[in-house]
């Protein structure tokens, strides 16, 4: 056994799962499962999504063992904030869109200004 069934089966048990207790979890059979942890097949990307979602490992260290395993508390707020902004914006004309990005552009230069020391309009001119 090696690369990826290696890797899943390791995260699998570390976090406490069987390959049918996984396997309810992300909607697929036990045999999806066993397939990929014996590598008689390739997993399809949304099956390896949904895995790494479930055991909450980032897909870079399970595809390629590369990376850590864990996705930490803070990589998970990120994504978790990034797909919420995205799911409002996608509600948003394309101007609305522009000017909310604008609004954070101002608003990441206005904290670096305030870092360094000067007023927005001096880092802007």
């Amino acid at each position: 056994m090696d690369g990826i069934s290696l890797r899943l089966k390791q995260a699998r048990k570390q976090k406490g799962y069987t390959q049918d207790s996984l396997a309810k979890a992300i909607g697929v059979s036990r045999g999806v499962i066993s397939n990929i942890e014996y590598n008689k097949v390739t997993p399809q990307p949304l099956v390896i999504h949904a895995i790494c979602s479930v055991l909450q490992i980032q897909e870079e260290w399970l595809l390629t063992g590369n990376g850590r395993m864990e996705i930490s508390q803070d990589l998970e707020r990120s994504a978790l904030l990034l797909s919420e902004i995205y799911s409002c914006s996608k509600e948003l004309s394309e101007e609305e869109q522009d000017y909310i990005l604008d609004m954070i552009k101002t608003f990441q230069r206005h904290r670096d200004s305030l870092a360094q020391g000067t007023s927005l309009m001096e880092s802007t001119v």
